[in-house]
């Protein structure tokens, strides 16, 4: 296919060359997702309007556009489908809007005349548009307006001319957007979004120019090769009462958009996106507490594939100048201010009740694991975070840092850290590090601080594993069920073993082994000062000769979790103390009222 092959008299625009001005385009936005990563700042500066792009046109891109022998209006169908499916971010929401908007336009045709094309553009940005609860002007919504406004006179027979008018178009509508909205003036850049369509715009009209374009290997290509971005510093910080990014994926037949939209609306979410058809629908918005917007969409049809990201942490990352970036996953359990304060990022693994499916402590949050853990009949599961997950948070770490360091979740105990890997390996494994910790819940977090206080110091990725494959043997986790009932209805103790445990009155004490697996060790009898006698066998395990850092871990039960905290600072006087609430990957097989201690050398 060339150039001579799109200019006739009566220009039909077939489905094989559309297919490849598309993958031409998507190509494009996938290689240039660094810089717009860069000059992200609106609607909130978190630094990742390119990578999001770059997955929404990544879905497409191993979706209908991996498949040849297609009409143009099935094409377009199909990569609206995908669009709507891996939508990522605001600008991909609204960028899936459109390419749907220009399906349901194109219709089944084969073949698009120029006008018909014209038509169905023109259609797709009135429902990107209207995708929006508050569309501004200055972004992609204004850049698409303007491609639109530029195909409209019909094509006389050049093609190339009739796109290249429309792309100079939307070239102008970028150029002006900083005049459109303050924070890009005062940042000095134009919208991230706007910048992202033009790119598309760029590759669909280098493709009709020159014909040229690979299409194989599209699925390998995919992550490309990235270096550290320097950010724009004056980033502000993300709205403090919309503080996560939240999107989900909505299935169901005739499904009220407009009252998904008011149900959203009336829990005063910002930077609403409702993207896609009666069908299935992509829900983007900016809120306090993912779990409310997850449960209301729930009303509407059936939620799959949630995501929700920490805009703060974002924001941080994006104006931070660390070289490498700390990064682990929510069976972890450390206090949120030493998050913040070392900038940890975390993925979330899925927390399922029945058919319903959670990400642990963002769309399910660790209080309300326990309200549910409880009072449902059905027992809860967790799984690992697919690789999926973790691909789109090294993605966009990377994009702002030369390395990552992800520490992990005991690979004894989990498919966690294989996850981990693979999409370590599917992007940028030479500046990718995975270690395993051999350890959870407040273990892991312990090693998760000291790699972070690391990174924030400077040190390179070869310096924090080594320092954490030191403290690694030294990090030393047990964990104390005081009621076993949860664990006999799960499965995990074997019914017979309940009625003389509880006649003994014993509570098991478990610890993390060598192996990273946790076995039982021990068991108190009777019920007297549990807390403080687990304290008291903990302390005579301590090692002796060194200062400590100390980590107590409570499973809905704070009172109990202070009390085991006071009588070791008591007894072994650590440097440094925390109390945190244990989430459900001790939560979900030790059951409400489960302690977690873990000790570690200090500094």
């Amino acid at each position: 296919m060339n150039a001579a092959n799109l200019t006739f008299p009566s220009p039909l625009i077939r489905g094989p060359a559309l297919r490849r001005a598309l993958i031409a385009g998507a190509r494009r936005v996938i290689a240039q997702r660094e810089m717009l990563n860069k000059i992200n700042v609106f609607p909130v500066p978190d630094g990742d309007t390119g990578s999001n792009l770059a997955f929404t046109l990544g879905g497409v891109l191993t979706g209908a556009l991996s498949r040849r022998g297609q009409g143009a209006g099935d094409l377009l169908r199909r990569v609206g489908e995908d669009a709507v499916d891996g939508a990522r971010g605001n600008s991909g929401a609204i960028l899936a809007q459109f390419l749907t908007g220009v399906a349901e336009a194109a219709g089944n045709a084969r073949t698009l005349e120029p006008p018909a094309l014209a038509r169905a553009v023109r259609a797709g940005a009135t429902s990107a548009r209207q995708a929006l609860s508050d569309p501004r002007e200055g972004t992609i919504l204004s850049v698409i307006s303007a491609f639109a406004d530029g195909l409209e006179p019909a094509a006389d027979g050049d093609l190339a001319r009739w796109f290249r008018d429309a792309l100079e178009r939307s070239r102008q509508a970028l150029a002006a957007t900083p005049t459109q909205l303050a924070v890009l003036a005062r940042a000095g850049v134009v919208d991230a979004g706007a910048q992202g369509f033009v790119d598309l715009l760029e590759g669909i009209h280098e493709f009709i120019a020159s014909g040229a374009v690979d299409a194989s290997g599209l699925a390998d290509d995919l992550p490309g090769d990235l270096e550290a971005a320097q950010v724009h510093g004056e980033l502000a910080e993300a709205d403090p009462e919309h503080r996560w990014c939240s999107e989900c994926l909505l299935v169901g037949e005739g499904m009220d958009r407009a009252g998904l939209r008011d149900a959203v609306d009336a829990l005063g979410a910002s930077c609403v996106v409702i993207a896609g058809s009666t069908s299935r629908l992509r829900l983007h918005a900016h809120v306090s507490e993912p779990c409310q917007l997850f449960d209301t969409a729930g009303r509407f049809g059936r939620v799959e594939n949630t995501k929700a990201d920490d805009m703060h942490a974002q924001a941080r990352t994006a104006a931070g100048a660390a070289g490498v970036a700390i990064i682990t996953d929510s069976a972890a359990d450390l206090p949120a201010g030493e998050m913040k304060r070392l900038n940890v990022h975390m993925v979330p693994a899925r927390v399922n009740f029945g058919d319903q499916d959670f990400l642990d402590k963002v769309g399910l949050s660790t209080a309300e694991f326990y309200r549910k853990l409880r009072t449902e009949a059905v027992l809860p599961r967790t799984s690992q975070p697919p690789p999926g997950d973790f691909r789109r948070q090294f993605e966009f770490l990377l994009s702002h840092h030369r390395e990552l360091v992800y520490v992990g979740l005991s690979r004894a105990v989990s498919g966690t850290l294989q996850s981990a890997e693979t999409a370590a390996q599917r992007g940028h494994p030479d500046r990718t590090h995975v270690f395993d910790t051999g350890n959870a819940s407040t273990g892991e977090g312990l090693l998760v601080i000291r790699a972070g206080e690391l990174a924030a110091a400077g040190a390179t990725p070869a310096q924090i594993l080594a320092e954490l494959e030191r403290l690694k043997p030294l990090t030393l986790t047990w964990a104390l069920a005081r009621d076993i009932s949860h664990a006999v209805r799960g499965g995990r103790i074997p019914s017979w073993a309940k009625a003389p445990a509880e006649w003994l009155g014993l509570t098991p004490i478990a610890r993390v082994k060598a192996s990273g697996k946790l076995g039982v060790v021990a068991g108190l009898f009777g019920k007297h000062r549990v807390p403080e006698r687990y304290a008291a066998y903990v302390a005579r395990r301590a090692p002796t000769g060194v200062r400590l850092r100390l980590m107590v871990g409570h499973c809905d039960a704070a009172s109990d979790g202070q009390r085991v905290l006071d009588a070791l600072r008591e007894r072994l006087a650590p440097e440094q103390s925390w109390l945190v609430e244990t989430g459900s990957a001790v939560g979900a097989h030790a059951g409400p009222g489960a302690l977690v201690v873990s000790l570690q050398p200090a500094n």
